[in-house]
């Protein structure tokens, strides 16, 4: 055990999740690189949970905040901020939702805390809607809309949650349907459960799952969902905090693969804007925003020094087209990932769609999930130079890959291989 892995157990708490059996100290990076304290270099195939958006130390980035640093750090809501305004303008004009306000917190937790007030207070009802399978944050409002137990501590919670099927297309009970008559059964599905509750505020939903695996439903599920809530009145809240900004490549926000019925309600983001820096938010139409009755500020969300950092890391991923690039890049890397699962018979299947792919692994012959094969995973690919994350549902199975969304094509054939090496070593 290392010097810094001993103070670290004992002084933070024992569910403070690390990766590997020998924890590793990350000192510094660039590009899609990063590096350890003893000097090791790793291609990132990670990015900080999906933090790390555009690059490693982008220098855009890193000079918006140092310029920002030399005149002010931060001074909180209660006074004009302009790089606040500056970025709010932009989201609000990026999100499709019409008439939009921008509310600014540090966390992905903190926005999804911030949706759930905002739905709740505007429908007067304190049910929620939620999918199974789902993630949404580690506040106690969050984990108890949580659809996935590993990550959810405690069945205490200020709402009352229901949970839908849909967010998992191979699993459950309607896997075996055509991708029209799951997305029909979730339909009748969600229909009969609305008739046994009083009337919930929203449905909140990651249009891909991101701790449970990158899963998803079909394209055009939430669509259907979104016709049956609003002949309700029920709001629709797209958890993009792990899939906005590009990353899917076809879409610049996740919700719209399913935007037949139009945009969400209110949309929550956090993680790759900030590239590092602790931003995250709330967009929703003006008559959601503005529904509280009391006053409120955010001491930190919207200061001033992690506003520069959005607004440069925006800048550069539309001017470099990183949507596209994840689109292509990601392209060729699942398709390489697919070629080797059809070999390796621990793989169930390979998913997600631009630089956003998960591969599910099992006990070979079954369907049974295989958490010890996946961490083994895990090992090898560090030891030969990469970084990846791991998640899944019922079990921690699922290998998870979502580098920096500029990523070559020569890094994802250096990603590949390493993967398809990690992978053939569990038949050995």
């Amino acid at each position: 055990m290392t010097d810094l892995y001993a103070r670290h157990k004992s002084v933070l708490p024992d569910w403070l999740a690390l990766y590997y059996e020998d924890p590793l100290e990350i000192t510094h990076g660039e590009g899609r690189h990063v590096w350890d304290s003893d000097g090791n270099k790793y291609l990132d195939f990670f990015g900080g949970i999906l933090t790390t958006m555009t690059a490693h130390a982008l220098p855009e980035v890193t000079k918006a905040v140092s310029e920002q640093a030399g005149r002010i750090l931060h001074s909180s809501t209660l006074y004009l901020n302009r790089p606040m305004v500056e970025l709010a303008e932009r989201i609000a004009q990026l999100s499709g939702i019409p008439d939009a306000r921008v509310f600014f917190t540090t966390s992905g937790t903190e926005a999804n805390d911030t949706a759930l007030l905002l739905a709740t207070t505007h429908r007067r009802s304190n049910t929620i809607l939620a999918m199974r399978n789902s993630y949404h944050g580690r506040s106690f409002s969050a984990v108890g809309i949580t659809g996935n137990r590993g990550w959810s501590p405690t069945s205490l919670s200020p709402l009352q949650t229901l949970y839908v099927h849909g967010g998992v297309r191979t699993r459950g009970p309607y896997a075996s349907l055509s991708d029209d008559d799951f997305i029909a059964a979730c339909v009748d599905d969600l229909k009969d459960l609305l008739g046994h509750t009083r009337p919930p505020a929203a449905l909140i939903a990651e249009p891909i799952q991101g701790v449970g695996g990158f899963t998803s439903g079909p394209d055009g599920l939430y669509a259907a969902f979104r016709e049956v809530l609003a002949e309700r009145g029920i709001l629709w809240i797209a958890d993009e905090v792990q899939t906005g900004w590009g990353r899917t490549g076809d879409h610049f926000w996740g919700w719209q693969a399913h935007g037949q019925s139009g945009p969400p309600d209110i949309l929550t983001f956090a993680k790759g804007i900030g590239n590092g820096s602790s931003i995250g938010g709330v967009v929703a139409r003006a008559d959601i925003m503005n529904c509280l009755d009391s006053n409120s500020i955010s001491t930190f969300g919207g200061t001033q020094i992690t506003m520069a950092a959005g607004l440069a890391n925006l800048t550069y991923l539309l001017e470099h087209d990183l949507q596209g690039n994840a689109r292509r890049v990601g392209g060729l890397l699942i398709e390489r990932l697919r070629t080797v699962a059809a070999q390796v018979p621990h793989v169930r299947e390979v998913r997600g769609r631009g630089l956003m792919l998960g591969v599910e692994l099992v006990k070979p012959g079954t369907d049974e999930a295989d958490p010890d094969a996946a961490s083994a995973v895990l090992e090898a690919t560090r030891a030969d130079g990469l970084l990846i994350g791991k998640g899944g549902g019922h079990n921690t199975s699922a290998l998870r890959i979502a580098p920096p969304l500029s990523l070559t094509v020569a890094e994802a054939e250096e990603g590949a291989a390493i993967l398809e090496r990690a992978l053939r070593s569990l038949t050995q």
